[in-house]
C-alpha cells in the first residue's frame, strides 16, 4: 500500500507548497506512544533547572530556525509582522514556563509533620505535591500556527510539568510543524533529553486523532478549536477503559455589554474600538466579540451608523484556509437569514475567496431570546448587535448566555457600580470579566485565565494561557511516612531547593 502524505497549501493562491509529510498509521502511533511512556519514566524526575534549560533551548532553536517566518506566511496567509510577533510570544511563553519550573514553587508542596504523641491517636507525616500525569497529546490550532501550535502553550506547559508531548500537526500547517518539531528535537538532543520526550504525527480527518486519544499510554489531551471537535475528543476519552482528561478550548462569542452613559459619551470611539476588535486577525480569534448588547434608545441609531462606517473602512483579508472561509460564509449567512435579524453592513465589493468579508447584523432582544442559533459563534469578522428595550431585558440576555471565555462591561465608573446584578450574572458565565476594554489580546502572565464554563471549555477550572496552565498536566501525590531519601527534593525536610512550602498550615517562603 502506498504511503499517504499531507502537503501544505497557500490559502491566498490555492497552490500546493513544497514538502510531503507522511500520515502516521496505527503502528507508528503505537511506537511513538511507547517511546513517550518510556521517556516519561526518566523525564518526570528531572529537576526544574534541567527542564527550564530544555524550554529555553527550544526557544533559541525556534528563533534561529531558517525559513520559519516565510513558511508560516505561506501556509496561513498571515502578514509578516503578525507572524514575527507570534514567534516572539511563543518563545517568551517557553521562557516564562522555564522560569516557573526553575523557581519550583508551582508544585504546591504541602507538609504536615508527624506528631507521635498526639492524643487520642498519633499523627502521621504526610507530604504532598503536584506530580506529572504522563504523556500528553496536543492538538494544534488553526488560528495560531505558532503560539497555540507545535511549541505553543499546551506543549510548553506539558513539558514544564514533566510530561512528554506528542503533537498532532494541524493539516493547514504541516511545513510549519516540521520546522518547529525539528527545532524541539535539536534542543532535546543538545540538553540530553530522553528519546521520545517529544514527537509529532500527521493525519487527515479523525482517524489519527482517535488513535492518539484512545491509546492506553495517553494520559491527557489538549485541544484548541471548534465545539464539535473538542466535544468529540472529550466524549471519546470518556469512553476509554481508563477515562482521561481532555482540556479543550472550544470557542466563545465573548459578549460586550455597552451601557448607555458610556455609549452616549463616546459613541464614535466605541464603534471604532468594536470594529477593530471584531476584525482583528480577520476575526479569527477565540476572543473575538461576536455579540454587542445595548439598551435601545435614541443614541443607538447613531452608534449603529458609526459602527457601519467603521466596518466599511476595513477591507477583506485572507482567512487561514478555505475550510474556515467556507464555514464563516455559511454561518454568517445562517445568522443573517434568521427571523428578526437585520443586515446592518456587509462588504459587497471585490472580495474574492478566501477573503473574509466583514459584516454586522442587528436583532431585538426578544427575538434573540427565542432563538438559540443566534448565540452560535461565527468564526470570522462578524458581530451581532442585540438591542434591549429595558434593563430587565438586558439582564435576561445576560442570563441566557452559555459559558464564555470572556464577557465585557463598557460603562462609566458610577454606571458600572450601579449594574451589580449584571456583574453577578456575568461572573457566573465566564473565565475572564473585562471592564472598558476589548477581549482580543490575551496577556501571557501568571494571573491570566483563558478558559470558562462549558461550552467555552471542557473544564472551566483550568486555563490554557499563563503559568497556571501547567496544572492541567499534574495531579496531587501524597507521601505518608516516606523516608527522606526517597522524597522528591521539593518535599525533603531540608528543603534543598529553597522553594515556598506550606508546613503545618503555615506558608514558609
Amino acid at each position: 500500500m502506498s504511503v499517504k502524505y499531507i502537503v501544505g497549501t497557500n490559502p491566498k493562491t490555492g497552490e500546493s507548497l513544497v514538502g510531503e509529510f507522511p500520515i502516521s498509521g496505527k503502528e507508528e502511533v503505537n511506537t511513538i506512544m511507547k517511546d513517550a511512556w518510556k521517556a516519561w519514566q526518566e523525564y518526570r524526575d528531572f529537576s526544574g533547572k534541567k527542564k527550564g534549560q530544555f524550554l529555553r533551548t527550544i526557544a533559541e532553536e525556534i528563533e534561529q530556525a531558517e525559513g520559519l517566518v516565510e513558511r508560516v506566511m505561506e501556509e496561513s496567509g498571515l502578514p509578516e509582522g503578525r507572524v514575527r510577533g507570534e514567534r516572539g510570544r511563543t518563545c517568551n511563553q517557553l521562557r516564562l514556563f522555564a522560569s516557573l519550573v526553575e523557581e519550583g514553587s508551582w508544585v504546591e508542596a504541602t507538609i504536615d509533620k508527624a506528631q507521635q504523641d498526639r492524643q487520642p491517636i498519633p499523627k502521621a507525616d504526610i507530604r504532598k505535591m503536584l506530580y506529572p500525569t504522563g504523556p500528553v497529546v496536543v492538538f494544534t490550532a488553526s488560528n495560531f500556527p505558532l503560539a497555540f501550535s507545535t511549541a505553543g502553550g499546551d506543549t510548553a506547559s506539558a513539558l514544564a510539568s514533566g510530561n512528554p508531548v506528542v503533537v498532532k500537526a494541524h493539516e493547514s500547517h504541516p511545513g510549519t510543524n516540521d520546522i518547529v518539531s525539528k527545532a524541539i528535537l535539536r534542543a532535546a538532543e543538545k540538553i540530553g533529553m530522553p528519546e521520545g520526550v517529544f514527537a509529532t504525527v500527521y493525519g487527515q480527518g479523525y482517524e489519527t486523532g482517535q488513535q492518539l486519544v484512545l491509546h492506553p499510554l495517553t494520559k491527557a489531551v489538549a485541544f484548541t478549536g471548534s465545539l464539535r471537535g473538542g466535544k468529540a475528543l472529550y466524549d471519546l476519552a470518556g469512553k476509554r477503559a481508563e477515562p482521561i482528561p481532555v482540556f479543550a478550548e472550544m470557542g466563545s462569542v465573548n459578549p460586550i455589554f455597552i451601557l448607555p452613559n458610556k455609549l452616549k459619551a463616546n459613541s464614535d470611539g466605541l464603534a471604532t474600538q468594536m470594529a477593530q476588535s471584531v476584525n482583528l486577525g480577520v476575526g479569527q480569534f477565540c476572543t473575538n466579540p461576536g455579540i454587542l448588547v445595548v439598551l435601545d434608545n435614541e443614541d443607538i441609531p447613531g452608534f449603529t451608523s458609526s459602527l457601519k462606517e467603521a466596518f466599511s473602512q476595513i477591507s477583506p483579508s485572507c482567512m487561514l484556509n478555505a475550510g474556515i472561509f467556507d464555514n464563516f460564509e455559511k454561518k454568517k449567512k445562517h445568522i443573517l437569514d434568521q427571523e428578526g435579524v437585520q443586515s446592518e453592513y456587509e462588504f459587497n465589493g471585490n472580495g474574492s475567496a478566501p477573503n473574509g468579508r466583514p459584516a454586522v447584523g442587528s436583532v431585538l432582544a426578544d427575538q434573540f431570546l427565542k432563538n438559540g442559533d443566534l448565540q452560535e459563534e461565527v468564526f470570522g469578522p462578524f458581530t451581532l448587535l442585540v438591542k434591549c428595550k429595558n434593563q430587565e431585558e438586558l439582564l435576561k440576555v445576560a442570563r441566557q448566555f452559555e459559558g464564555q471565555l470572556t464577557a465585557t462591561i463598557m460603562g462609566q465608573d458610577d454606571e458600572v457600580l450601579a449594574h451589580k446584578e449584571l456583574f453577578n450574572i456575568l461572573r457566573e458565565k465566564v473565565g475572564r470579566l473585562i471592564f472598558n476594554g476589548v477581549p482580543t489580546g490575551v496577556e501571557v502572565c501568571h494571573s491570566m485565565q483563558h478558559g470558562g464554563p462549558f461550552p467555552a471549555t471542557t473544564d472551566g477550572r483550568f486555563t490554557s494561557v499563563g503559568t497556571a496552565a501547567i496544572k492541567r498536566f499534574a495531579r496531587p501525590l501524597a507521601y505518608q511516612n516516606c523516608p527522606d531519601a526517597l522524597l522528591p527534593d521539593e518535599l525533603k525536610e531540608a528543603n534543598p531547593l529553597g522553594i515556598s512550602r506550606v508546613v503545618d498550615g503555615k506558608l514558609e517562603a
